[in-house]
């Protein structure tokens, strides 16, 4: 539900409105009906206001929509770039245009910032597939087999972690660490598509994304009878079965990469559909089929929550500082490059 602040609801869009958005919409016409735009750009032009009278910088993670993305986020990308992007930032404030778990990570990065998450029911079914209990009972299970925590988790689990991985740097991390034994937490299906590709035994816990999970083979096979010469690219965290049906798996900015580097004529990107937007508005010569499947917990961001945030500076993320410190070490050395023992 959008929250309406007096501020927000004295929003008119004007003539000066207009002008000074007019770029914006250049970028996204193609994906933002002209009948929508009205809505959005007085919240965007007022969010844009308030981010440099306050010295606020918003992330804006690739499953936001076009309007966020696009038009009041300042750094955007996947898990990796944006917790790299919250411990270099000298902004007071870091808005979180994403999930809890992503602003909990900007804290812990950077704890002396205020960091505000415009909805606090913005969680993650993988996040809340495990507690750090889980993962200290799974360390007492397999007993100096280091733990690999996806950062799509709680600062909680981050801290019982040896060191965190994003699905862009999984693969090298695990084989990283040179040990015959891992533990892979808390995505199955990002395990499993990482065993693949490394050489020691990676140990799985059964989380899933929402989003992901609901892709099946038969749906790929659907969409290359439909889309004749479409190019399907996958993120990892889709079943090992879907994976196999498609032409290239990889994180998000691996597959915006895979865009830039190949331009195929008609492209399919199996993940988040808010994405195929984002990317369509960066190539607009190229057809994007679009199998939408959203993210109910990415989508309870929006322009209007996010101005309420900023406005009011509530929603603010707060971690207990020894379970930052602990956990701070898992993304740092996710960052930095750690061998196990070292």
């Amino acid at each position: 539900m959008n929250v309406v602040s007096p501020a927000t609801a004295d929003l008119r869009y004007t003539s000066e409105v207009e002008r000074s958005t007019a770029h914006l919409y250049d970028k996204v016409k193609k994906v933002i009906p002209e009948v929508e735009w009205p809505v959005f750009a007085p919240l965007i032009h007022r969010i844009n206001q308030l981010k440099k009278q306050k010295n606020a910088v918003i992330l804006g993670h690739n499953y936001m929509t076009p309007e966020i993305f696009h038009c009041v986020a300042d750094i955007t990308g996947d898990s990796l770039a944006l917790a790299r992007a919250a411990a270099k930032t000298d902004a007071d404030i870091i808005v979180m245009a994403g999930v809890h778990f992503m602003a909990e990570t900007s804290k812990i990065m950077n704890p002396s910032k205020k960091v505000l998450v415009p909805d606090m029911g913005a969680g993650c079914t993988l996040a809340e597939a495990i507690t750090a209990e889980d993962v200290r009972k799974l360390k007492a299970q397999y007993p100096g087999v280091p733990v690999v925590t996806y950062v799509n988790t709680s600062a909680d689990v981050k801290a019982e972690s040896d060191i965190c991985c994003t699905s862009a740097n999984a693969a090298q991390i695990v084989e990283g660490l040179g040990t015959p034994r891992v533990i892979m937490l808390p995505d199955e299906y990002l395990a499993l598509n990482t065993a693949k590709l490394v050489k020691c035994e990676v140990i799985t816990w059964k989380g899933r994304c929402v989003v992901h999970e609901q892709f099946s083979p038969a749906d790929i096979r659907g969409l290359r009878e439909t889309n004749p010469g479409v190019v399907v690219l996958a993120h990892p965290e889709c079943s090992p079965e879907v994976v196999a049906e498609c032409d290239y798996t990889g994180s998000t900015a691996g597959m915006i990469d895979y865009v830039a580097k190949n331009k195929p004529p008609k492209v399919v990107l199996v993940t988040e559909c808010s994405m195929s937007d984002n990317v369509a508005a960066d190539f607009p010569e190229l057809d994007f089929v679009k199998p939408c499947n959203m993210c109910p917990f990415m989508k309870k961001i929006e322009l209007s929550n996010i101005l309420h945030a900023l406005e009011t500076e509530t929603h603010e993320v707060h971690i207990d500082p020894v379970i930052s410190a602990k956990a701070r070490v898992s993304v740092e050395r996710m960052i930095n490059g750690w061998k196990y023992g070292t």
